[in-house]
């Protein structure tokens, strides 16, 4: 197994562990992203993001995609986006190995706090992260707007 960073040639790789993630999360529709997407956002002057990636066989079976966030009240941090290892390498040690990538790049970079999301229902992996030290707090709501929510607001509450 390599942990190493993520390089443009990954990306269809990181693109189908993204699909299986959905899959996994009951949102086989919702990846609307393409690997010309990741490619441009990821590699170019100004990334909109990283990504860790983990190799086994020349193949990509794990991914930790993480970007810089700003906290009013804590500066420079990282959002991890996705943790995914593929089904059939879970419970190898491969996700505690990727987790620990960010965890190091955070303490490279000086982040003062390292964030991510966990579906209420996903009991193991709320268990490895309070296992490893995170709080996982359930007093906080995530709140977004979908593609649908923006257009809405522009067209009918900007006017």
């Amino acid at each position: 197994m390599i942990i190493r960073k993520g390089k443009p040639e990954d990306m269809k790789g990181v693109l189908a562990l993204i699909q299986e993630l959905a899959d996994f999360e009951k949102e086989p529709d919702a990846v609307v992203i393409t690997e010309d997407d990741l490619i441009r956002d990821g590699f170019g002057t100004h990334p909109l993001f990283h990504v860790f990636v983990a190799e086994v066989d020349d193949n990509i079976v794990g991914i930790a995609l993480y970007y810089y966030r700003y906290s009013t009240w804590k500066g420079k941090t990282i959002h991890l986006e996705d943790l995914v290892v593929k089904q059939s390498m879970r419970g190898t040690g491969l996700g505690y190995a990727l987790y620990s990538e960010i965890i190091k790049q955070g303490k490279k970079d000086n982040v003062r706090r390292i964030e991510w999301a966990v579906l209420d229902w996903n009991t193991t992996a709320i268990e490895f992260y309070e296992n490893s030290g995170a709080k996982v707090f359930d007093e906080w709501k995530i709140a977004q707007m979908d593609e649908e929510s923006i257009h809405y607001f522009v067209e009918n509450k900007l006017k």
